[in-house]
């Protein structure tokens, strides 16, 4: 391809976007969850919709035009936004240097005022000692959290399933059952329980944990980020769990299953969705080694698997092969399961796969594909896809966007941003969001027809994905975070 800008070469790993990154309200109707939650993508089955109406569809950070307000973060961020009970919630790293107790890189968990952008506490906690291998340098946290009343669940740099009281110490309680937090000030987090996957359960992330975890009644759901040695050959914890559950009140293993085991390809760093499919529970788990599983949710019995490589495709070291792993997150619509393959944005650009799949079957699934696009006309990607109207907009790492037929895989429309991309699409209000690398966010019309309304800047690049609420967009750059409204007017920025 020409004319097209380089990928970034800033690392892995924000995979999880960090892998689509962005969060939304959920109101769930079972009797069990009757509290407000919030978690990356907005609904159990991680489709990037939301029902919120009002949205702006321009402004500008440097004028303040359209800009309620925004906040500084670290210097990389990948994890969120995320909002609930009048907060919002982002990973990120300790560049921003927020308390001076702790002047070291870690990973941070923060909450900010969601009306005033205020900046309420962070969770900070030091690198692994085992270095980039298991804890890379200046990535942060990548973990988008799942909020649910008072309680906050996320996987930390430090490959700990933590849960948090969302109000952090400000309310001047120390609450159990873990209550030996170094800092305790009021902008400190406050920790009720924290797992560690790596000394607990022999799980040896690669680069980073990244999971952004789903909670299901009293279980959480996260994936570990097992995988590869620094030489990139060997899997030094073949039977540690790639995929695992714990009850969210106590931290408690429920179960784990280490199945993709000596076929880890890379890591382990995608999220797991939830659906229930023709009266079937379900919790979803794209792995290491190229397949999709499925799993009872409260015992982790299997009930299908997909491949999501032609089985012709071969690894290769440094991305050099046609087979990939799976970083974007699986989205259930209509008993149908949507996913894209792809690897380490530092792997480059080369063919991927788009997948969409009858999930109603149980077994060895492979066979049930709907559709799919790949070849040069769908790109390794990270992103996850959103679906409203019939429509499935789906993003690749090259840059393009693409507007497809959900049921037929029809092509509509491509979009191309000159720069890559590593959220995914945000639709709402009738309008389509995307950022990208180089910074820009683009609005299109939602639909068949391409029709673009806009196009932003927003000084810094945008590895995470828009969210919305009552009005209100916000924006995730990789060192701030905006709440985004029209007729709002904030300080130009210098």
């Amino acid at each position: 391809m020409t004319n097209r800008k380089p990928l970034s070469t800033l690392g892995l790993i924000a995979l999880t976007a960090f892998i689509g990154g962005g969060a939304l309200r959920h109101a769930d109707t079972a009797a069990a969850q009757q509290q407000e939650e919030a978690m990356f993508a907005g609904n159990f089955e991680r489709n990037m919709i939301s029902d919120a109406t009002n949205l702006p569809s321009e402004w500008d950070v440097r004028s303040g035009t359209n800009i309620k307000w925004s906040a500084p973060v670290g210097s990389q961020s990948y994890a969120g936004p995320v909002v609930a009970g009048g907060k919002v919630f982002v990973g990120t790293n300790n560049e921003g240097l927020r308390n001076p107790d702790m002047p070291n890189d870690r990973g941070v968990m923060m909450a900010f005022d969601q009306e005033s952008g205020e900046f309420l506490w962070q969770y900070a906690t030091e690198k692994l000692t085992a270095g980039r291998v298991n804890d890379w340098p200046l990535q942060g946290v990548c973990s988008t959290p799942f909020i649910q009343g008072d309680r906050l669940w996320y996987v930390s740099n430090q490959a700990h399933i933590v849960a948090l009281d969302v109000n952090g110490h400000r309310d001047g309680d120390n609450d159990g059952p873990f209550a030996d937090e170094v800092h305790t000030s009021a902008i400190d987090g406050d920790v009720l329980w924290s797992y560690d996957m790596i000394g607990e359960v022999d799980a040896f992330p690669h680069n980073l944990a990244t999971s952004s975890p789903l909670v299901v009644g009293d279980l959480v759901f996260v994936s570990t980020g097992n995988g590869v040695d620094e030489g990139h050959i060997n899997i030094p914890s073949p039977f540690g769990p790639s995929f695992m559950a714990v009850n969210k009140n106590t931290g408690e293993l429920i179960w784990e299953n280490s199945d993709p085991g000596e076929d880890i390809l890379h890591g382990t760093w995608t999220n797991p969705t939830y659906a229930v499919v023709n009266g079937t529970p379900q919790v979803i788990f794209p792995g290491g080694d190229g397949w999709v599983r499925s799993f009872v949710p409260e015992t982790g019995e299997i009930l299908w698997m997909f491949d999501a490589n032609p089985k012709d495709s071969e690894w290769a070291l440094g991305g050099r092969g046609t087979r990939n792993n799976i970083i974007s997150t699986a989205v259930v619509y209509d008993n149908k399961m949507y996913i894209g393959v792809g690897q380490d944005p530092e792997h480059g650009e080369a063919p991927g796969h788009f997948w969409v799949v009858d999930i109603t079957g149980s077994g060895d699934i492979t066979d049930a594909v709907v559709w799919n696009r790949s070849g040069e006309d769908f790109h390794r990607t990270i992103s996850t896809a959103a679906i409203h109207d019939g429509i499935v907009y789906i993003s690749d790492l090259s840059g393009f966007l693409y507007a497809l037929d959900a049921e037929t895989g029809e092509h509509y429309w491509t979009y191309d941003t000159f720069a890559a991309v590593w959220g995914s699409a945000f639709v709402a209000d009738g309008k389509v969001y995307l950022g990208d690398e180089d910074g820009d966010i683009i609005v299109l019309q939602a639909g068949k027809e391409l029709v673009e309304l806009a196009e932003m800047n927003m000084g810094a690049s945008v590895y995470t994905t828009p969210w919305a609420e009552d009005g209100v967009l916000y924006v995730l750059s990789r060192n701030r975070l905006y709440a985004i409204e029209t007729g709002a007017q904030s300080e130009p920025m210098n």
